[in-house]
């Protein structure tokens, strides 16, 4: 794949960068953090006058038919100004899960809605047994004469609290942890027995509890493709998180060498002192270790070979945590005591990148999985 960008491309981060630039500084991100949603309605119509709600979709189903290179140009983007609104949930995941499991009639009836930013998603899929398991399931979709109902819980869905459709993972056969029998469910936030407890997580971000109490959807409800589809999604989120990684490493390293250059003691920088400057050239190294991996990730995608696919995709998980982990733990190290407190910047990015690299296996879950699938990995 070819990584000089196009002049589409470059448009498309120059403008993005400055919309950015201009509606999310430090100040501004804490001032929506403290606002009723926890994220801009007004940076969210923005995105959707520049077209980002809609281009991961097909220009039949009223997108704009991008593909994993300019996710990752947006999500690398929004890494960098830690930004808030629910655009990995909405239009990288919620979006997958259309574009590989919906109907033509679905998505010719949500696509534009969501390009428009008139519609919000959110993957309710983790429970309190699960873990990082995808497979593990113990909510319930039975047969309800042409419909099914609904019974379950889910916890930490991210976005979930504002979403207008839910996409919730259910059991439909099988045991607990079987593969098979899984079924993925469009269901309405307001539909009757759906409860949402909404809070903030630690990255400043919002998520909610959901309960399902008999829940009844529509046969149409149910999406093709099964955990296949989940995992097919989850492989194509990983791929954007990684980006999203990039663009909080770089925006924490550039943080870090602007401190060394300003802080004094015993009357010179303290970039001055040889340690410190091996920890921030070993900070640009990892940035450009884990940028390779998002490329990767990029790459890999859209491969159709799902084992492979899903190999690769946990080593940019495991590489990009890894870097991830050590430049947002640098960051607050070498500023000290400052990066601790809620008013800097710093340690923002830190728990950024710690919920990153959770988010769908950490790096110990992952080099599990490798080792039981076979797979082999060796470390940077």
């Amino acid at each position: 794949m070819d990584f000089d960008l196009s002049e589409d491309q470059r448009l498309l981060q120059d403008s993005l960068g400055k919309l950015l630039k201009d509606k999310y500084g430090f100040e501004q991100r804490k001032a929506i953090i403290k606002s009723g949603a926890g994220w801009s309605r007004e940076v969210w119509a923005a995105y959707a006058e520049l077209g980002l709600l809609g281009m991961p979709f097909a220009e039949e189903d009223g997108g704009l038919g991008y593909g994993a290179v300019e996710t990752m140009i947006v999500m690398e983007q929004m890494g960098r100004a830690l930004t808030l609104e629910p655009f990995l949930t909405t239009v990288v995941i919620g979006g997958g899960f259309l574009r590989h499991g919906a109907t033509a009639a679905q998505r010719g009836a949500m696509v534009p809605e969501i390009a428009a930013g008139n519609l919000l998603l959110a993957f309710a899929h983790t429970e309190p047994q699960s873990r990082f398991d995808l497979h593990d399931v113990a909510t319930t979709a039975k047969k309800d004469g042409g419909g099914w109902v609904i019974e379950g819980r889910k916890g930490v869905v991210v976005h979930g609290d504002t979403a207008d459709q839910l996409i919730v993972t259910a059991r439909i056969s099988g045991a607990r942890r079987d593969r098979d029998g899984i079924g993925v469910f469009l269901v309405p936030a307001t539909a009757q027995g759906v409860t949402r407890r909404g809070f903030g997580t630690t990255d400043g971000q919002r998520a909610a509890d959901i309960t399902f109490d008999a829940v009844k959807v529509g046969a149409d409800a149910l999406l093709d493709g099964g955990l296949a589809l989940v995992e097919r999604v989850v492989d194509e989120c990983m791929a954007a998180l990684a980006a999203e990684a990039i663009g909080c490493m770089e925006a924490a390293k550039d943080l870090t060498v602007d401190y060394l250059k300003t802080r004094k003691q015993f009357g010179r920088p303290i970039g001055s002192f040889q340690s410190l400057q091996h920890r921030a050239a070993e900070m640009m190294v990892c940035l450009e270790q884990a940028r390779s991996m998002a490329m990767l990730a990029a790459m890999m995608a859209a491969e159709p070979d799902a084992a492979e696919r899903r190999r690769q995709m946990r080593a940019v998980k495991i590489e990009v945590g890894r870097n991830a982990r050590f430049v947002g733990q640098q960051t607050v190290q070498m500023h000290g005591g400052i990066a601790m407190t809620m008013e800097y910047a710093g340690g923002h990015y830190l728990k950024r990148l710690t919920v990153i690299e959770n988010m769908f296996g950490d790096i110990d879950h992952h080099l599990a999985a490798l080792s039981e699938e076979g797979g082999v990995f060796v470390a940077a």
